[in-house]
């Protein structure tokens, strides 16, 4: 996996800058513009500071989709509280998070 193309592809789905994922992250600009301008990999503390940021995990972060994914405790709030929605429900909040 290309770790520096796959941070990226995540930025870019958030539609993030190299300073707003910095921030996020709580890591130095200098650190996270480093990845890409000086082809630096992330040492494992940043890549586990980047990962929070986008709210995912290590394992999700190198999942390739077809297995089970550890989920981050907020993800599992969500999924918890989404059970108990009826289809009307779902169907809203669908709708809500469509158009943030």
């Amino acid at each position: 996996m290309d770790v520096k193309k796959h941070i990226k592809e995540l930025m870019e789905e958030r539609n993030w800058t190299t300073y707003r994922l910095s921030m996020e992250a709580g890591l130095s600009h200098s650190t996270v513009t480093n990845i890409f301008k000086r082809n630096n990999a992330p040492t494992i503390p940043t890549l586990e500071a980047i990962c929070k940021a986008f709210g995912i995990t290590l394992s999700q972060f190198f999942s390739d989709g077809n297995g089970p994914e550890e989920l981050t405790a907020e993800q599992r709030t969500l999924f918890a509280a989404w059970s108990t929605l009826n289809d009307g429900q779902k169907e809203a909040l669908l709708l809500l998070m469509r158009r943030m």
